[in-house]
């Protein structure tokens, strides 16, 4: 269920010039800003997971997987170049799939470990807050590129689509409404860091075992629709 061909295919687009300047951009200034606190205030276990919380998880994490989840496959079908894969003899669920892991890597690299360095800068992992948002950035990466992959399989708007699920669904209504919060891959993935950190310093709305099994089933059923989806792509349909 892996193609090293459509996979090198997938990380060129992927890391090309544009998309990689700014893939590099959101974790430099991750970097920059935990420099800033850390001379300012110095190491401050509450500070630290403010600032992981407030701008690796809540924005950086999600930025990066619309960019890599939508990018994986949307400006293909976008430009017809899809009907190149869909003429070899390759399984589509197979393609979805060696996408879906190209994304979740890129994800990953570009948003896990930027978040454990920035959370050794500023507390050394102090009650294990680098660790735990380090573990959140994993899990929602999974989540995130799986869901940005079936946008970008099934509308052409993929990426505003992902900035307003990620801009202002979880960050501005997961603020200001309580229900929000819930249908939060963010909060999801807090769940998990609230398991690993010290007491009373990350909190989540949703519980461990409901995070966990929302994980799971947005993942899984995002990637099986957008199997089902690319299936229904004719190379007629593509012209």
């Amino acid at each position: 269920m892996y193609d090293p061909t459509v996979a090198r295919l997938t990380y060129r687009a992927l890391l090309g010039r544009r998309r990689a300047l700014v893939l590099f951009a959101l974790p430099v200034l991750l970097i920059v800003i935990a420099v800033a606190v850390r001379l300012f205030t110095g190491a401050d276990d509450q500070v630290a997971a403010n600032v992981l919380g407030g701008f690796a998880l809540a924005t950086m994490v999600p930025l990066i997987g619309v960019i890599a989840g939508t990018g994986a496959i949307g400006p293909e079908i976008d430009d017809g170049s899809i009907v190149y894969l869909l003429s070899k003899p390759v399984k589509r669920p197979t393609i979805i799939l060696t996408k879906l892991t190209v994304a979740i890597a890129v994800t990953m690299a570009f948003s896990a470990i930027p978040t454990f360095i920035a959370g050794m800068i500023l507390n050394g992992n102090g009650q294990q807050v680098a660790v735990a948002y380090t573990v959140a950035a994993l899990v929602a990466s999974i989540a995130y590129s799986a869901m940005f992959l079936l946008l970008g399989t099934i509308s052409r708007h993929a990426v505003v689509i992902g900035l307003v699920y990620a801009l202002i669904w979880e960050a501005l209504f997961g603020s200001l409404i309580a229900g929000a919060r819930t249908l939060s891959v963010q909060q999801w993935a807090l769940a998990l860091a609230e398991k690993v950190s010290g007491e009373g310093l990350i909190t989540s709305d949703v519980g461990l075992p409901v995070a966990a099994a929302l994980l799971a089933g947005v993942t899984v059923a995002a990637t099986w629709y957008a199997g089902q989806k690319l299936r229904t792509l004719t190379l007629a349909g593509e012209e």
